[in-house]
């Protein structure tokens, strides 16, 4: 994609990011919703997020092609310096690099801020073929350096089917025995 600019998101964007992300509730079994969340409710969530976290999106011209978000892995202190990724991409988009592009700029700021460990929650198929989730997810998380840590069976129900979750974990940084505290998101330029 020759026109692709990876950017902080806007909450003007809500709109689009919705759209994206109603696909994936109403047509697979990639999210667990079962009802999608309005503009005015993930414009709210995108607020959340952008007080702690880097919130990007992937988009050609004025068209948005996808998005991606960090937010808490768990939040007590003790997991602070972790974070839960997540990404999607316009339908038809998938493959052509886009969730590459936002993943990696993702862990660049968050590695400038001090985090040390990435987490990713997949939705995987109890036998496959399944037409609402394959193991797509799970390979592009390896590509990306993730290594699955855990998986939770038949734990989420969706379309009449039962599905696994696959927990993936990436480090990013060394582990010191005296951490410096993390970098708010604020001061980081993306």
């Amino acid at each position: 994609m020759d026109n692709l600019t990876i950017r902080k998101a806007e909450l003007a964007d809500a709109r689009q990011i919705t759209e994206i992300y109603s696909y994936y509730v109403a047509q697979t079994a990639i999210s667990f919703d079962y009802e999608m969340p309005d503009e005015t409710a993930f414009r709210k969530k995108m607020e959340d997020i952008m007080r702690k976290y880097p919130f990007l999106l992937a988009s050609c011209g004025d068209e948005v092609l996808g998005f991606a978000y960090a937010s808490d892995f768990i939040s007590r202190k003790a997991y602070e310096r972790c974070a839960e990724l997540t990404v999607y991409l316009r339908n038809g988009y998938q493959r052509k690099g886009i969730g590459r592009k936002l993943y990696s700029e993702l862990e660049r700021i968050l590695g400038e801020m001090g985090f040390t460990n990435l987490y990713a929650c997949i939705a995987v198929p109890v036998d496959e073929p399944d037409s609402r989730v394959t193991s797509n997810s799970i390979d592009f998380h390896e590509h990306m350096g993730f290594r699955t840590v855990g998986t939770f069976y038949k734990c989420g129900y969706k379309f009449g089917n039962w599905y696994n979750m696959v927990w993936a974990e990436k480090i990013i940084a060394p582990h010191s025995d005296d951490p410096q505290e993390l970098k708010e998101i604020g001061s980081i330029r993306y």
